[in-house]
């Protein structure tokens, strides 16, 4: 990550600036306020601002005027039955503000998640950064041949090298093009194409910034996608520095998300026949399951 001594100066100014507040607070929130965790080559996580701890969500639930009476217990109880039921608007109530430093094909994922607010840095105004994601050499993989969307054997030796160099001879001639079409020359005549028409020519894995503000709710929603192992990794990977975040933030709440979504299994009508018959002793198989193909695939790699 590339942190100028300037930004770095800026970050430890806020942490520095106390201010008093009636508000509720999160004691493990509070530690992660504006520093920068790093997350692939170039890019970064920081927490700007948050509303909300556990006690608010139970607070919601339970329409009261202060924090309540109940013990902790009562309150992790509350929480857990939520979460099991589905009862996601108490969770609504709790909110994040991130500063997200992402390249533009992993923002282009992330943003299929609509229901948080962004504000993207624009290059119609302002000048990109020479910043590229270059894959680390064991995330370089083929094409996977049982999986449209995901990865298979890792490039090795030659092959590997050859493709980490064109992805970075790539990424550097187009910003040279770039900034070449930016730039006036008054001696030439030459005008400088407008910031809004270059960027075209720019690669995805050039990066971006923005701030996101999402509630808890579907921000859970995000995490159980995209900290899944079946997620394009380098979502991932700010998938779970978000992750322990939200533990520290909200550590019942997400001990419940972790127990019940996370870490939980759906189980269609079918499948949940099946597991009733093997329970019986039964010997299933694909053919007299009443599942198609993919259907057994899928379950039998969780089931065995």
């Amino acid at each position: 990550m590339s942190l100028t001594p300037e930004q770095r100066a800026e970050i430890a100014a806020q942490r520095e600036a106390a201010t008093p507040t009636l508000r509720t607070t999160s004691p493990g929130m509070e530690a992660r306020l504006y520093t920068a965790h790093d997350v692939l080559d170039h890019g970064l996580i920081r927490v700007i601002d948050y509303m909300g701890d556990d006690a608010a969500i139970c607070q919601a639930a339970r329409v009261s005027y202060g924090r309540g009476t109940k013990a902790v217990s009562d309150d992790r109880g509350l929480i857990r039955y939520l979460m099991r039921h589905w009862h996601s608007t108490p969770f609504e109530m709790c909110e994040i503000k991130v500063h997200v430093k992402l390249p533009v094909f992993v923002a282009r994922q992330w943003i299929r998640h609509r229901t948080a607010n962004v504000n993207e840095y624009s290059a119609r105004y302002s000048i990109l950064d020479r910043e590229f994601y270059i894959p680390a050499p064991d995330q370089l993989a083929a094409q996977s041949v049982v999986n449209n969307q995901g990865r298979g054997q890792l490039l090795e030796g030659a092959e590997a090298a050859r493709v980490l160099d064109l992805l970075r001879e790539d990424a550097m001639r187009a910003y040279d093009h770039y900034e070449d079409m930016l730039t006036p020359d008054a001696d030439t005549g030459k005008l400088g194409l407008a910031r809004e028409l270059a960027r075209m020519n720019l690669p995805a894995n050039i990066y971006t910034q923005w701030y996101w503000k999402i509630d808890l709710h579907n921000l859970f929603h995000f995490l159980r996608l995209r900290a899944d192992v079946h997620a394009q990794y380098e979502i991932r990977v700010y998938a779970q520095v978000l992750c322990e975040i939200v533990k520290d933030w909200v550590p019942q709440a997400y001990e419940a998300f972790e127990d019940y979504r996370l870490g939980a299994v759906s189980v269609s009508s079918k499948a949940k026949e099946v597991l009733k018959r093997r329970l019986a002793g039964e010997a299933v198989t694909q053919e007299t399951s009443g599942m198609s193909k993919g259907e057994w695939r899928e379950f039998v790699e969780e089931w065995g």
